[in-house]
């Protein structure tokens, strides 16, 4: 389950910071609720999956798929620039995420 709350803990990293965007700088009440209520969950879920995974392991691959998700989520939702530098950086942190969790037995 560890594992599970671990990718959770990471869908929840995405809304909060497309959250925190929407926010604009926290000037706007529900986008600011949101993304509190989310890095809560994002937060206490990636607690929970650190009591059986690494620090190392869990900390890396939390940041990879918020910072992947809001990759994807600044190009779908926000119209944020396109290019082959950003892809290749974005997959370059997925590969990275993949062998963290080779690696980690």
């Amino acid at each position: 389950m560890a594992w599970f709350y671990l990718f959770m803990a990471g869908v929840f990293e995405i809304v909060w910071a497309a959250a925190m965007k929407e926010s604009q700088g926290f000037t706007r009440l529900i986008p600011s609720i949101t993304t509190v209520f989310f890095m809560i969950l994002s937060f206490g879920l990636l607690a929970v999956a650190m009591k059986n995974l690494p620090l190392g392991t869990s900390y890396t691959i939390w940041v990879g798929i918020g910072a992947v998700g809001a990759f994807i989520m600044g190009i779908s939702l926000f119209g944020e620039a396109i290019n082959a530098m950003r892809v290749i950086a974005a997959l370059l942190i997925i590969s990275g995420v993949i062998l963290m969790k080779i690696a980690t037995k």
